[in-house]
């Protein structure tokens, strides 16, 4: 073979070399934006599924959060309404204290007082019923002052949270229940009953 022969025989070889690269090349450049695509997809995903963890941790803590805030509401609340029911309760307690012992004071004023309104009915000396009505008169002022108020007198409905029935009688004069004579007047102030009053009653 001659020399032109080969040289024309590798042109030939050489030629056809390039057409096959050629050929390939476009093959594998369309290939590597898919490799790319489906690499970015698979990126995406990752963190779609990152993303949504994070989420529904997120909104787990925030349940948790939520749940625990209303523990703490709850409880303020109940402390809140425990400490207002004690502060009354004190209160009530404390007032309860200051009006016994201010109905133990009255009531010991109580028995003068009945003393003076019999010597005034059963004084003989003028001068001297005159002198024990004005001191009665003036006991009872000071009373009316301090919120003292008597009660108990006939005709009045019988009332045994407030009455004490000494006598029972039967008379058609009367009406059932109904105060015929009063033989202790009774005392109160406000709703602090002092002395209850000690009467007769009809039946």
């Amino acid at each position: 073979m001659t020399d032109d022969k080969v040289k024309e025989t590798e042109a030939e070889k050489t030629e056809k070399w390039e057409e096959i690269l050629t050929e390939d090349a476009p093959a594998e450049a369309k290939d590597e934006p898919a490799k790319k695509d489906k690499k970015t997809d698979k990126t995406l995903k990752d963190e779609n599924k990152k993303l949504t963890a994070s989420l529904k941790e997120a909104e787990s803590a925030l349940e948790k959060a939520k749940s625990e805030l209303a523990e703490v509401n709850d409880k303020y609340l109940r402390t809140a309404a425990e400490y207002d029911n004690f502060r009354r309760r004190s209160a009530k307690e404390k007032e309860g204290i200051y009006a016994d012992a201010y109905a133990d004071a009255l009531s010991a004023i109580l028995p003068i007082l009945d003393n003076l309104e019999r010597a005034a009915a059963y004084s003989d000396g003028a001068q001297l019923t005159d002198g024990i009505k004005l001191i009665f008169k003036s006991a009872k002022e000071s009373l009316d002052k301090l919120g003292v108020n008597e009660f108990g007198a006939p005709g009045d409905k019988f009332d045994p949270q407030i009455h004490n029935a000494m006598m029972h009688i039967d008379d058609e004069a009367f009406g059932e229940n109904e105060i015929t004579e009063v033989f202790q007047k009774g005392y109160k102030k406000g709703d602090k009953i002092l002395r209850e009053a000690l009467v007769k009653v009809a039946n």
